[in-house]
């Protein structure tokens, strides 16, 4: 399952550096899908293929956000999601709207970094 931040979230900020990822994006900032990954195109689910540096929609306005899509939850890189360790607020929580279990969040961590 990914990771999402509530609404609760101040704007720290202490989660963004450390998704490794880089899935998180503050509040009005257009994110990318080659962000910290080695994607170089992406073929989304109607089948149109678009680029992996084009600038894709904020998810949030207002606050920190995480693309879920790019969420593994750090899976095989740490123990935990570095964002809830770090959270001085505890609004990085389980998204019940995409649950994933470890062997899709692996696979979409092999498929983010080209492994």
């Amino acid at each position: 399952m990914a990771i999402i931040i509530t609404e609760e979230c101040i704007n720290c900020g202490a989660c963004e550096p450390e998704c490794p990822n880089t899935a998180i994006y503050e509040g009005g900032v257009e994110w990318t899908w080659s962000g910290g990954t080695k994607l170089v195109d992406v073929e989304l689910e109607d089948g149109s293929v678009i680029g992996g540096k084009d600038p894709m929609t904020p998810i949030s306005d207002e606050f920190y956000y995480i693309v879920s899509d790019k969420c593994t939850e750090c899976m095989g890189f740490h123990e935990e999601p570095q964002c809830a360790a770090v959270c001085p607020v505890d609004c990085c929580v389980p998204d019940p709207d995409h649950e994933e279990d470890e062997e899709t969040l692996y696979a979409k961590k092999a498929w983010l970094h080209a492994e």
